[in-house]
């Protein structure tokens, strides 16, 4: 990040980031670093292009590992004598029609998307709990988890299932650690053209959220760092929607009235 951000009392902070070896994990690391605080990715391989992580660590993990993943944990705790927070936000599901996939496809989604939070929020729930003024999870979820996904259907079951679990955990582990998710909408990646088509595709697919825009992944990182920061102190079992305003109903350009809502410009 080019310019320093505010300060959110995030200095010194160290924060494990699932998945953040690239797109949306890779911009909440840019965001933290930018804050201060120390991110550390954890991917199951290196980033193709490591100046992605410029101010980050980054360790191997397979976070759907339970091992792998307690021993990461110690592992950062050892070598930097605490833990703040953690952001889970691995995730992601290739396109596939529901009928068509099979039964093991569908529980690999569910694992990554639903169990293996759970998981690394377990392995690091005592090192939280530990840290003076308690720890933070924000657990990455998206819009698919709140309306009818096809194409993407387990994923959008796994997401529903992991907004509830960010509230169940919320109230089993407070006051100590605070739990919230925030739900993305369509983001802008490198990835963005497997599921938008090309450039046209995925501008197209902005015209058609009220900001006029996707979102890009520092507009996810902005939302994490809020929610680990000081200033969330009392928010906890939330779900912090972070969509552009979500998507146009259809009706408002089916009709054939003339009151239509004109998508307005800047």
């Amino acid at each position: 990040m080019g310019q320093r951000m505010t300060d959110l009392g995030l200095q010194g902070h160290v924060v494990v980031v699932t998945g953040g070896a690239r797109g949306v994990g890779a911009g909440i690391c840019a965001v933290l670093a930018g804050l201060g605080a120390t991110p550390i990715a954890c991917a199951r391989r290196p980033p193709d292009d490591p100046s992605r992580l410029a101010g980050a660590e980054f360790v191997v993990c397979d976070v759907r590992d339970p091992v792998a993943v307690t021993a990461m944990v110690a592992d950062i705790v050892h070598r930097h004598g605490r833990l703040d927070a953690v952001v889970n936000n691995a995730g992601g599901a290739p396109f596939a029609l529901a009928a068509q996939a099979s039964a093991s496809f569908h529980r690999k989604i569910v694992e990554l998307n639903m169990l293996a939070p759970l998981t690394v929020a377990q392995a690091a729930r005592e090192f939280l709990a530990a840290q003076p003024g308690g720890g933070s999870i924000v657990n990455v979820s998206s819009v698919s988890g709140h309306r009818p996904s096809p194409g993407t259907a387990g994923y959008g079951a796994a997401k529903a299932g992991l907004d509830s679990l960010t509230g169940s955990l919320a109230v089993e582990w407070a006051p100590a650690i605070r739990v919230n998710s925030v739900v993305a909408g369509p983001v802008e990646t490198e990835l963005s053209v497997m599921h938008y088509g090309d450039a046209e595709g995925v501008a197209a697919v902005g015209r058609t959220i009220p900001m006029g825009r996707m979102a890009v992944p520092t507009d996810v990182g902005n939302a994490v760092a809020f929610l680990i920061s000081p200033l969330a102190a009392y928010i906890t079992g939330a779900c912090l929607t972070v969509h552009g305003g979500g998507e146009r109903p259809a009706f408002l350009d089916a009709g054939t009235t003339d009151n239509r809502l004109e998508q307005q410009t800047p």
